[in-house]
């Protein structure tokens, strides 16, 4: 072979294996990943439902890759400050934000100077749950369905109270929707947290609230708050014979839907087969009977999908409720 014939092999054979080098660094990463612990953030206190999702989700993927996730609670400003905590950290999959539809799809609209994109800061991992709100009435309320509720809020205007969280909190942003939908008239009544406005709905201070199933079931089932309609675009097996808000048949409810979301994702720009490996991870995880379990003590249905799906859900997410928030000048305190 002819010098010039070695050198076009070896030029060759070097081309040939660096087109090789991405895939074997891929499989590497793979095979690497885990190497330490993960953090999970969660942007509110322990105990509510995004710690108690996010927790599950961090022991299971302990379990299967036997690397410790440790959980670490960042409150404050909706969720704002954790979730722009981990759009700030390495984008290498050891950092983990546990969403909801506050964090990735509300607060955008509602803090105009918001440090983090939804759509821009993070790289969508997995869609975990979904959590229908379910709108009740105190006993002393004659209405028995949601149609009753509207010609009753139309012909009071202003005298049905509903309470929320607090301004902005997802409660109060569903009842706006369905207020802007039906062209219900409501009074608006935000409380520092569901419990307070649960506590006050049972005292007659308030007509309705519309919010998860958790904490209203026992008082739906005791007889004190009458269930109404399920956000979801289907009944909930926790409230069978409760029927849809789209069922309805009020005018403009055709669609409605206004279920509360929870997913996590991981800082932008982190490796395409990281997040695959985590989104294959969780997905196993919402099927184990222990995640199962955590779920329905939620009123929460497993959601799982591709990283894809649920990144067009965060970016139509918040299109929807930005037209809803601006409609309503929702402000927060």
């Amino acid at each position: 072979m002819t010098t010039t014939g070695i050198t076009r092999r070896h030029a060759c054979l070097a081309a040939a294996a660096a087109a090789l080098l991405p895939a074997s660094r891929a499989a590497m990463a793979q095979q690497a990943y885990p190497s330490k612990p993960i953090r999970m953030v969660i942007p509110f206190p322990p105990g509510g439902s995004t710690d108690v999702l996010g927790r599950a989700i961090g022991i299971e993927l302990g379990r299967a890759w036997h690397q410790p996730v440790v959980v670490d609670n960042l409150p404050g400003a909706g969720g704002s400050i954790g979730a722009d905590k981990v759009a700030k950290s390495p984008a290498d999959g050891y950092t983990l934000l546990m969403g909801h539809i506050g964090t990735l799809a509300i607060n955008p609209s509602l803090y105009p100077k918001l440090d983090y994109d939804p759509v821009r800061s993070f790289a969508p991992v997995a869609w975990v749950a979904r959590v229908p709100n379910v709108l009740v009435v105190h006993s002393s309320v004659p209405a028995r369905t949601l149609a009753d509720l509207v010609a009753l809020a139309k012909a009071r205007p202003g005298q049905l109270a509903f309470g929320s969280g607090g301004n902005g909190s997802a409660a109060h942003i569903a009842t706006e929707y369905l207020k802007l939908q039906t062209g219900a008239s409501l009074l608006h009544v935000p409380y520092r947290g569901t419990a307070p406005a649960v506590t006050d709905l049972l005292a007659g201070q308030l007509q309705l609230l519309f919010t998860g199933a958790p904490a209203l079931l026992p008082h739906i089932k005791s007889g004190k708050l009458r269930a109404l309609a399920v956000s979801s675009p289907k009944r909930i097996a926790l409230l069978p014979d409760v029927p849809t808000v789209a069922e309805s048949g009020v005018p403009g409810t055709k669609d409605f839907e206004a279920d509360q979301w929870y997913g996590v994702v991981a800082p932008a720009g982190t490796p395409a087969d990281i997040v695959a490996m985590l989104n294959r991870q969780i997905n196993q995880s919402l099927n184990t009977a222990d995640v199962h379990a955590r779920l329905a003590a939620e009123g929460a249905e497993p959601t799982p999908t591709t990283p894809q799906a649920f990144g067009q859900l965060i970016a139509s997410e918040m299109k929807r409720w930005d037209r809803v928030i601006k409609s309503a000048h929702i402000t927060v305190d």
